[in-house]
């Protein structure tokens, strides 16, 4: 019985070891191709997204002012103010309307 019991798990070990690279070729293959956004996408994204954004980057601001003395001692700066004030900006007025 023990027998049987290893030479199954030893079975399924080397499938699982054969065909795990093939699953993750066959999902590299698949093609993305990158679709305009719909009008629904682009409205939802003005009337929701857009303002939830600009807000959330008045919030992110004002915590990096409050912790810039502690950023400063720490030396990362730069770091803070990119994830908590260019991050936000970007995703607020740059990025193309309709893309999530």
């Amino acid at each position: 019985m023990h027998k049987i019991v290893k030479q199954s798990t030893a079975f399924f070990l080397i499938a699982a070891l054969l065909f795990v690279p093939f699953g993750s070729s066959a999902i590299a293959s698949v093609d993305f191709e990158k679709k305009d956004p719909s009008a629904g996408a682009m409205v939802a994204d003005f009337v929701l997204v857009r303002p939830v954004a600009i807000v959330a980057l008045v919030v992110a601001s004002a915590f990096f002012v409050v912790t810039l003395p502690f950023s400063a001692i720490g030396g990362n700066v730069k770091a803070a103010a990119k994830s908590l004030v260019v991050k936000p900006a970007k995703y607020s007025f740059v990025r193309p309307l309709g893309e999530f």
